[in-house]
């Protein structure tokens, strides 16, 4: 992994939205803090999510989102972005997808975190955009982010670096995460290779174990 770093801190607490004829909750707006923010379990000071069903958790307390990717959506799909745009809690640089595996650990500031899974786009990045195909466009790409769990609180800031203090030895990265959940969706190994990452968050392995269960109900 290259040399990662924290382009900003993004907080924002829930707003209704229109969305066709009707409004919706969503957290997804989060706009850069500046200096120290601390970061507990749960999350930032200040952050909040509308959706605490699929949003939100000790193993989603951090959304993190890299500018690396933002040429590629600025490329005919999306205006000009800037931090948060993904309604992430840390726009980084330097490192993506193809960089970070589930259950490697990070010291960020004064905090220490896992990855605990990619991000699983939703709904609202359509409602943020007015662009409906952009979930499927995440999966299909896997441009998705991904979410820390908080091993040790305390105050993180814009420019911090990201140290890695740990690889997990599987190396099951974001991106092949993500191949494995939308590409590869018959291939019972590759679920199984994915699941035996022990650090993987429940939101992830609950349905990828009953895929799996299907898969060798079938054969």
């Amino acid at each position: 992994m290259n040399e990662a770093v924290v382009v900003a801190v993004n907080v924002g607490l829930p707003k209704s939205v229109p969305n066709g004829s009707r409004t919706v909750e969503t957290g997804i707006f989060k706009n850069p803090v500046k200096g120290n923010v601390y970061l507990g379990r749960l999350g930032f000071a200040g952050d909040g999510q509308a959706d605490l069903k699929n949003h939100g958790g000790s193993d989603k307390a951090v959304c993190v989102y890299s500018t690396d990717r933002f040429a590629f959506w600025e490329n005919g799909i999306l205006p000009k972005l800037a931090p948060g745009a993904f309604g992430e809690n840390l726009s980084i640089a330097g490192a993506a997808e193809e960089d970070f595996c589930i259950g490697d650990t990070f010291a960020i500031g004064e905090a220490v975190l896992q990855l605990s899974q990619p991000r699983q786009p939703c709904f609202k990045l359509s409602v943020r955009y007015g662009v409906p195909e952009l979930p499927e466009v995440v999966q299909e790409t896997g441009y998705s982010g991904f979410y820390f769990r908080v091993l040790q609180e305390g105050n993180i800031q814009a420019g911090d670096r990201i140290e890695r203090l740990e690889r997990h030895p599987a190396g099951m990265t974001v991106m092949r995460a993500n191949e494995i959940k939308y590409k590869y969706k018959n291939d019972a190994e590759a679920i199984r290779s994915l699941l035996a990452v022990e650090e993987l968050a429940d939101a992830w392995r609950g349905p990828l174990a009953k895929r799996l269960e299907g898969l060798e109900t079938q054969s």
